[in-house]
């Protein structure tokens, strides 16, 4: 649903046209830049209006069908619609073109343009006729047959143009009359026929300038006579001609007469409560009738009485007599019934009056402010509709508004509150839309052309209308850089050139009040709103901002919000002046900087200048430097101070766009405007990268948020907007952490690209583009592709809200979703989630289909913030009051799991999606298969184990999740002390029979610690490799053997290779000795055959062979691409401790890892080599401050992914593992600490996983700190005294020898620290905002 702003309306007669074509009322309207056709469903009627050099076509009052533009220098001055067929006539000055229909529905294309022979006139009227019959008005009357092919049947040249000229419902009559002038002609037809149609004619004479006329539309005769003809003049009175006379000279005579300005005689005695406007409309008899009739059958099958007013619209309609309705510009209204027109005998109670009411509200304009005060107002009525009549009120002042009203309403005698109601309102700009500005809280926004004209728009204080109300007109002499608006929209402030202005937008024409010059280095670039340190201040402090980091303040005096536009006097006008000037003292190239976007702002104050303070702005740099900015007056009200609150470095350079919200997101576009990232500038990571077609390129960028500050954000393209909403992150799967919702196309309805958008306050979203403004609210269809595709749990729900979606999105995770148990478990909380498996159990053994779920499932919050421990064994800590879960969870916890399994497949989890229910379901199995092993494993182990189990279980599932696990696995799967165990299990999953492939999917030759095992282990995959296939071909298995350096053995697999054609050039080879030279070269030639041949695996075995270990290695890791086969080979064949090795993870691994930022890596090459302490650091440390890297890392090494909230479990578990594990520990500052907390807490809170967030600020225990700083002469304490507990368990590990190859962090004594005493613990829920 939408509501559409579509352009200034021409103050034309013929400006809007309304017809009924077959089921459809069409409306079409033209403006500035188009034509329009509205379509209304249930007997709907086409509109049409024109605005310069379009037409546009609605369907409804908020639904756009078409917009048509031409390629037209003059402007268009005329539209109509034919009812029989549905084509539409436009005219320009020079010729007229015509639309034919191809479906109703569907649109109109250009069927044909009449060429006018006569020179441009201003005025050009058009009328459709029977059998397509089109006539043209202007110096002449001309009559068109259109049906086939346009021919002129008629010319009659006239004595002065004509202002008005119309058919009457059968073509048989012509009404036309020009400028004033007070004679209508009234044109007859004689014959008709191609070759001979005549009319002749005679006057219908007024005392005054005829101004409006109206044909009655007849559909049957049964009520007085045929032809009936309105007219109003500048007397202000109604005429009625019909023909009493059919064989008299004249062809109609005046029939009766209604005085307007008698009609409406106010009660009030206040001058200021009368007017001496009118206006008028009439309602024909027969729509009238047929309406009345409807409305009263409709209530006598609903079984309802009748009141007073349904009571009196069926008496007034009781003999169908035509409505003749009299308005004023105060909401006074007169309504006259004529009964009987034409009859000859007219009685006295035939013209009688049906009611006289106040509360008919139109917005008319104020005359004394504006000149086109005129009003034309049309009207058509429904059947079967809520609001039967259905009113155009079009204001000359470029505004049409969309009325609807009940007949039984209207006509009340009766008071009441409000009988018509506004469904929207048609107007806008004259050109093409290039800027779109808010205010703070989103109610006003003002919408700019390139020609310098300002709308200011209002929305009502019901946020659910979609429409925008035009609050001021704002047309500026000079170019306007930036805009402000204040005050809600009352008050705007412009930037020129060397000067800025200030508006009062409180009327519909806003004025200057004041201008100020200014003088500034650079050019302008940014206007914004400073925080005021008080909410009811009335001064308000705008800083403009130029390229070369200078600027200005100007303070405001506004005046209180119960003054009225000001007088001649100016008592309420506001005032500016200078209050300072500033230097941001930026030091590199500032691109460009713009206001933040204030998504999720309730105000616009601030008490204090520190970097909690509201971001106010965002600026970036040519090299990708993106700064939010916020500010702040001194205490003494002279000066601006400014405060950078976050820095990021993109590493994208020359943006060319970007934008940030005030909850601390920012988007960035690439130079080829084809790139967006989104970052969190809190943090300083990387949410979202992706690259967009380059047919289109990005053109705007919006932020909004949820009312509990979840993010929207908006990308506009030419023609489309495509709107990203946060997701929760996560690690396990690596989910995007923002993906589209929302796709909205304004291709099918203008062709004129999007100038800019914006977001109002009430989540709406406004779209400009050419002269049309689009507000499009925040329902969407779950339905759609894009929603389907999210993990949003709408089981039914047809259409969503938007908020309400991103709520679905984000937020708490119910306990028994499975990434939340996911988390669970890599916090050690094993216990916790067999209590929720149980929980679940128990819920789900009597649940049915539309019942409501505890997302708690029973389960205590306060058992995952108590101190609690991974239960696997004696020796580790339980958490109170869980003895009695786990005694049950031993009994029966693998039938548990087959119960809530099958429950699983026979409900659908209201919490849940299909996808995420299914991956719930192999939680549990992989929880219970777990279970099993537990007692005999330590919880690393256990971590391992059940993630291994899911990816298997997931692999059989689909191709989507084929990928073996990750290094986060790996390293839990490294530290534990059950790795034979491991091994065991891992084998038989895959029945003894595990090829390398199978092996590589485990990362068992990356964790395996013990050589020996790892050996026996490489030699098993060997076997297998060589037994995979029926030839059981030796080359298969040449690269493990060899790497074991057990060249006999493949000697003798070669002896029993006798199919092989390559087994006698082979064996002779092998039984070589190669540690003599030239075998070694004949080795290495082979070697390089092979890779010639692209036999990577066979190449690398012959480097072996040869004894070149560093370029077996090359080959596996550059062209097999397969990091963990060189790491093993290197470690089978040297070693730990071998020189290749340390040089691979060295100058391969750990580079990979600080650019990628991947810390699980990093951690584990570490610890490979010895350098303990900086496997613990680098867990929080980002791991290229630590690694000396050719290459800088790249913007992948920013991502959230390389912030695993579990790395603060591995840091908890590794620091007081070894003595150099705490002392990399204590060389972590305890502010960085402090920040890897809070940060790990945000993430699990992001993540859904609230309760792990408590329980890591409660619980977690920093390390000791002295209390003053040790004498340089003093011995090195023992890092043990850090620890809180000390344990006899720390191994000593500081006599270890050192690696070779120093590294940049590693060396020489860390700096001095500053004395950091441990928070309470309440400080921490306090910064986390529990």
């Amino acid at each position: 649903m939408r509501a559409i702003l579509p352009g200034k309306p021409q103050a034309r007669l013929q400006a809007v046209s309304t017809a009924q074509w077959g089921v459809l009322r069409l409306v079409v309207l033209l403006n500035t830049l188009c034509v329009s056709v509205t379509i209304t469903n249930v007997l709907c009627n086409i509109k049409v209006y024109i605005s310069g050099n379009g037409i546009m076509i609605l369907s409804g009052p908020r639904d756009l069908l078409q917009t048509i533009y031409l390629e037209e220098s003059s402007a268009l001055i005329a539209v109509t619609v034919n009812e029989a067929t549905g084509k539409i006539a436009t005219a320009s000055t020079k010729e007229i073109y015509l639309y034919g229909p191809y479906g109703q529905e569907e649109g109109w294309s250009l069927q044909s343009i009449i060429r006018r022979e006569e020179q441009e006139l201003e005025h050009v009227t058009l009328s459709w006729g029977t059998d397509e019959e089109l006539l043209i008005g202007s110096s002449s009357l001309h009559l068109f047959q259109t049906a086939t092919e346009e021919t002129e049947i008629w010319r009659r040249r006239l004595p002065k143009p004509v202002k008005i000229a119309e058919f009457s419902h059968d073509a048989s009559l012509i009404a036309s009359t020009g400028d004033y002038d007070r004679l209508i002609k009234l044109w007859k037809r004689q014959s008709s026929g191609a070759d001979d149609t005549r009319f002749n004619f005679t006057y219908l004479p007024h005392p005054t300038v005829v101004t409006a006329l109206h044909w009655r539309k007849n559909h049957t005769r049964e009520y007085g006579s045929d032809h009936v003809l309105y007219t109003i003049c500048g007397d202000q009175k109604i005429r009625v001609w019909a023909a009493m006379d059919p064989h008299g000279v004249q062809g109609l005579q005046l029939w009766a007469e209604i005085d307007m300005q008698a009609s409406i005689q106010p009660r009030e005695l206040e001058p200021q409560s009368h007017s001496r406007d009118r206006f008028a409309f009439v309602i024909d008899s027969h729509e009238f009738t047929r309406v009345t009739e409807s409305i009263i059958q409709d209530v006598a099958n609903g079984g309802s009485q009748q009141d007073h007013a349904l009571e009196h619209l069926a008496e007034v309609a009781k003999n169908g007599p035509e409505l003749c309705i009299v308005v004023d510009s105060h909401g006074h209204m007169s309504a006259w019934g004529l009964e009987n027109v034409g009859r000859k005998a007219r009685r006295p109670t035939d013209v009688f009056n049906v009611a006289h009411v106040e509360n008919f509200p139109l917005a008319f304009p104020d005359s004394q402010l504006l000149a086109d005060s005129n009003v034309q107002l049309l009207s058509f009525c429904r059947e079967q509709a809520e609001a039967p009549l259905t009113l155009l009120a079009h204001h000359f002042d470029g505004r049409i508004e969309w009325l609807e009203c009940k007949f039984e309403e209207l006509l009340d005698p009766a008071p009441q509150h409000q009988r018509v109601w506004r469904k929207t309102l048609l107007t806008g700009h004259e050109g093409s839309i290039k800027k779109i500005v808010r205010s703070i809280n989103g109610k006003a926004v003002i919408s700019r052309t390139n020609d310098n004209e300002a709308v200011i728009w209002k929305q009502g204080y019901d946020t659910n209308v979609l429409g925008l109300s035009r609050y001021s007109l704002l047309d500026s002499p000079k170019h306007i850089f930036r805009s402000w608006l204040l005050s809600e929209g009352d008050f705007v402030v412009n930037v020129h050139d060397q000067s800025v202005s200030i508006w009062d937008a409180r009327s519909p024409s806003a004025r200057c009040v004041d201008i100020s010059p200014y003088c500034l280095e650079g050019h302008f670039i940014c206007l914004v709103q400073l925080p005021e340190q008080s909410r009811d201040s009335t001064t308000v402090h705008l800083a403009g901002i130029t390229s070369q980091g200078k600027g200005i303040v100007w303070s405001i005096l506004l005046p209180r919000k119960s003054h009225t536009p000001s007088g001649s006097d100016g008592s309420s006008d506001p005032s500016m002046e200078f209050f300072c000037g500033f230097d941001l003292e930026i030091d590199d190239n500032l691109a460009f900087m713009l206001p933040i976007d204030p998504a999720g702002a309730a105000s616009w104050t601030s008490s204090s200048l520190d970097m909690f303070a509201r971001d106010i702005a965002i600026s970036y740099s040519s090299n990708g430097r993106l700064r939010t900015w916020t500010a702040g007056l001194d205490a003494d009200g002279s000066m601006v101070k400014w405060l950078v609150t976050s820095t990021v470095e993109t590493g994208i350079e020359y943006p060319s766009l970007a934008s940030a919200s005030s909850i601390r997101k920012a988007a960035l576009v690439d130079r080829a405007k084809t790139g967006l990232t989104i970052w969190d500038m809190r943090n300083g990571q990387l949410e979202h990268d992706v690259q967009y077609d380059g047919l289109e390129t990005i053109g705007d960028l919006d932020w909004s948020s949820t009312p509990d500050n979840q993010s929207l954000l908006a990308i506009g393209f030419p023609h489309r907007v495509r709107i990203l909403a946060q997701m929760r992150y996560d690690y396990l799967s690596v989910g995007p952490a923002w993906a589209p919702i929302r796709e909205i196309n304004i291709k099918d309805s203008t062709p004129h690209p999007i100038g800019d958008s914006t977001w109002l306050g009430s989540g709406n979203l406004l779209i400009g583009a050419g002269n049309q403004l689009f507000v499009y609210d925040k329902t969407v269809d779950s339905s759609d592709e894009m929603i389907s595709e999210l993990t949003v749990p709408v089981h039914k729900q047809g259409r969503l809200n938007l908020f309400d979606l991103v709520s679905f999105l984000n937020g708490p995770l119910p306990l028994f979703h499975p990434q939340f148990l996911s988390q669970c478990i890599l916090a050690g909380k094993l216990v916790q989630v067999q209590s929720i498996v149980v929980g679940l159990q128990k819920a789900l053994k009597f649940f049915t289909d539309g019942d409501e779920l505890d997302s708690f499932v029973s389960v205590s919050p306060e058992d995952f913030i108590e101190q609690s421990a991974l239960v696997v064994g004696s020796r580790e800590k339980k958490p109170r009051g869980d003895n009695v879960v786990e005694k049950e969870a031993e009994t029966n916890f693998e039938e548990v799991a087959a119960s809530l399994n099958e429950n699983l497949i026979k409900v659908s989890i209201p919490q849940l999606t299909s996808r995420e229910q299914i991956h719930l379901a192999d939680m549990v199995e992989c929880v219970a298969t777990v279970d099993k092993h537990r007692r005999s494993m330590d919880e690393n182990a256990v971590r391992y184990l059940l993630f291994f189990r899911q990816h298997m279980i997931r692999k059989n599932q689909g191709p989507a999740d084929r990928a073996g696990i990750t290094f986060r696995e790996i390293v839990w799967a490294y530290h534990s002390g059950s790795q034979e165990i491991l091994v065991d299990l891992i084998s038989r999953q895959f029945q003894g029979r595990m090829l390398w492939g199978q092996a590589k999917e485990s990362g068992m030759f990356i964790w395996m610690t013990d050589l020996t095992a790892l050996r026996a282990q490489f030699e098993v995959i060997a076997r297998n490799e060589y037994t995979k296939t029926n030839e059981k071909n030796p080359i298969d298995c040449s690269l493990y053997y060899l790497a074991l350096k057990k060249k006999n053995v493949l000697i003798g697999l070669w002896r029993m290779a006798a199919w092989n054609r390559e087994q006698a050039s082979t064996q002779r080879l092998l039984s070589n000795n190669f540690q003599e030279a030239r075998w070694k070269t004949a080795a290495l030639k082979n070697a390089y055959a092979l890779l010639g041949k692209r036999r990577f695996e066979y190449a690398a075995a012959f480097f072996l062979l040869a004894g070149n270990l560093q370029d077996a290695v090359n080959v596996c890791l550059h062209q097999m691409r397969d990091l963990q086969l060189a790491v093993a080979v290197a470690r089978v064949y040297e070693g730990d401790d071998g020189f290749v090795l340390r040089r691979l993870l060295e100058e391969k691994v750990l580079p990979q890892a600080a650019s990628e930022g991947n810390r699980w890596l990093a951690t584990w090459a570490l610890w490979m080599l010895g350098k303990r302490d900086m496997a613990v650091r680098s867990l929080i440390s980002p791991v290229y401050t630590l690694v000396d890297a050719a290459e800088a890392p790249n913007i992948q090494a920013r991502s959230y992914l390389a912030n695993d909230p579990a790395l603060v479990v591995l840091y908890e578990q590794l620091r007081g593992k070894t003595l150099k594990t705490l002392k990399g520990a204590s060389q972590i500052s305890p502010k960085d600490e402090w920040d890897f907390i809070i940060q790990n807490a945000r993430l699990y809170d992001r993540m859904g996983c609230d309760l792990l967030a408590l329980d890591l600020v409660r619980n977690w225990e920093f390390l000791l700190q002295p209390k003053g700083k040790p004498a340089q002469e003093e011995a090195p304490r023992d890092p043990r005294e850090l620890l809180r507990r000390r344990s006899s368990l720390v191994i000593d590990d500081l006599s270890s020898p050192k690696s070779p190859t120093s590294m940049k962090a590693g060396m020489g004594k860390p700096p001095p620290q500053k004395v950091f005493e441990e928070p309470e613990a309440n400080s921490l829920l306090d910064n986390f905002g529990f």
